[in-house]
């Protein structure tokens, strides 16, 4: 699958439709509000996968990958969440919802269909190295860190580097085709070159 629209489920959720599970990942989910920043996406991350999900200034307690391990990381700097792989199905987006809802600084943002332009996610794209180089070298550091909460995200960090060798690709051309299209491609459909 080259790319999935979570954006349903988010909005299913705000309307008020429960969200399955979430009260195992976070007991009390009710706080978080959209856009509290408004330069949040002038500061997101650049460590962010291109997607509607992203972080920005988010808090430094490091609590996301406690809910969405496949999706959060933290960077090294100042220890903010930031999003490196966008959700494929309804419950990865529940998990992400619950990262942004038990963040205190409301520094998530689900805007990003808004705000990627096809550019921008090829300029991401070639400027992949970079990410790939920080995310290897914070495995290499963290993963023999005393700190046990460092070594576990270190296999985020290898995560992040598998993705970006092997399926990365596919779902950023399958991204780029929603985003000229605001529909998933149908079978058989070329998708756009990064």
């Amino acid at each position: 699958m080259s790319y999935w629209d979570p954006i349903p489920t988010v909005r299913a959720c705000t309307e008020g439709e429960p969200l399955p599970g979430l009260a195992e990942w976070v007991p009390a989910y009710d706080h978080h509000s959209w856009s509290a920043w408004p330069s949040t996406w002038e500061e997101r991350n650049w460590r962010n996968v291109p997607g509607p999900f992203y972080g920005s200034v988010t808090d430094t307690c490091w609590t996301g990958r406690k809910v969405a391990p496949g999706h959060i990381l933290y960077d090294d700097e100042d220890g903010r969440e930031f999003v490196y792989c966008q959700p494929r199905t309804p419950e990865e987006t529940y998990r992400v919802l619950a990262a942004a809802w038990q963040e205190l600084t409301a520094g998530y943002q689900c805007d990003g269909d808004e705000r990627w332009t096809p550019e921008l996610v090829r300029e991401w794209w070639r400027d992949r190295g970079r990410v790939r180089e920080w995310a290897a070298a914070l495995d290499r550091t963290w993963s023999v860190s005393k700190d046990e909460d460092e070594r576990e995200a270190a296999g985020g960090a290898r995560a992040y580097v598998a993705y970006i060798d092997d399926g990365l690709a596919e779902y950023l051309r399958g991204y780029l085709f929603w985003l000229a299209e605001r529909r998933p491609p149908g079978a058989g459909e070329p998708l756009p070159k990064l």
